[in-house]
């Protein structure tokens, strides 16, 4: 079902879709036939959705990524997964809410599931960082991935967050460290990997969960080397450059497809995920176990050897001798 609450591209859809229910409402309440203006309109409102949704620009396509409404790790969980069963703590320091981590079954299928976790409102946003992780939420996702490995589970990450927590605590407690330590080990996880950009791909905070056999954006989320407002910061001084930066970056599905960063798309209902959360869903389980089934069928050996193949070949360089 549609959400109401909407960005500033989308304020047209939102206004004809008011109309339309205010002429449903009066149909029902009133009994006036007004049942061919509504199909108009009705048709009116498909054609802006398609006119608005296939030609955003990168920037509005971030905005989307950051949509209140958007779905986040647990709802996929809830929507898509059964018998999960939630996995706390580093065995370190503390239990980090901004990742979420644990076991669950998909369609009877046993895997390990870990992403980072965003808040509704404030004081839950507070409590989960924003989905900013600090280094326990990256070492309990490893101590996931270790156990998914034992265990021969298949393993599926969800990335949402901005970027990793830049705190003076994270940074005491080896913030980079154990995001290079996951990059590092998730090379040479002896089990199927699958990635998906669910939202915002930022930094080193998204790379920490975002090594796999496959590597997936949905349609409206983003993934950078530096947010957009970062960039215009640094290039330009300005954070109205903010746009022009999100166009510079490369930063959408189809842009990274282009460059060969990622292996595809995950396409969004017209209006996007956080309008049509059901359906985005839908989408998602349907390509997570497209390619499980795939990636399970693959020996271990050549496994590790082709994910190692798909990372070294990220990226153009010179050798000189």
């Amino acid at each position: 079902m549609a959400t109401m609450l909407g960005l500033e591209f989308e304020k047209p859809i939102i206004e004809l879709e008011r109309k339309i229910e205010e002429l449903k409402n009066l149909t029902s309440h009133k009994g006036i036939d007004i049942s061919g203006e509504i199909k108009t309109l009705e048709g009116k409102l498909s054609q802006i959705k398609k006119d608005v949704y296939e030609n955003l620009t990168p920037w509005q396509r971030v905005q989307i990524a950051r949509h209140p409404r958007r779905p986040y790790t647990l709802d996929y969980i809830e929507m898509i997964m059964t018998d999960f069963v939630e996995i706390h703590g580093d065995r370190h320091f503390y239990d980090d809410k901004a990742m979420i981590c644990g076991l669950a079954k998909i369609d009877g299928e046993s895997i390990a599931i870990i992403g980072h976790q965003k808040g509704r409102d404030t004081k839950e946003n507070l409590e989960r960082n924003f989905g900013c992780a600090n280094p326990e939420g990256y070492r309990k996702a490893m101590r996931v991935m270790r156990m998914a490995a034992k265990f021969n589970l298949p393993i599926v990450t969800f990335i949402d967050t901005p970027g990793a927590y830049p705190g003076i605590g994270a940074e005491e407690r080896g913030q980079a460290e154990a995001i290079a330590y996951n990059l590092r080990e998730m090379t040479d996880l002896k089990t199927p990997i699958l990635v998906f950009v669910i939202g915002e791909g930022g930094s080193g905070g998204a790379l920490g969960i975002g090594v796999g056999d496959r590597v997936y954006v949905l349609e409206n989320a983003y993934y950078s080397v530096i947010s957009p407002e970062g960039c215009a910061a640094i290039l330009w001084k300005e954070r109205s450059r903010s746009p022009d930066a999100a166009a510079s970056l490369k930063l959408t599905a189809k842009d990274l497809i282009e460059m060969k960063i990622i292996d595809g798309m995950v396409k969004e209902p017209i209006g996007g995920a956080h309008r049509y959360p059901k359906e985005m869903a839908a989408n998602l389980k349907k390509a997570i176990k497209k390619d499980l089934a795939l990636l399970k069928a693959i020996p271990k050996d050549k496994l590790i050897n082709a994910r190692y193949d798909k990372i070294r070949s990220v990226g153009v360089y010179k050798e000189h001798s």
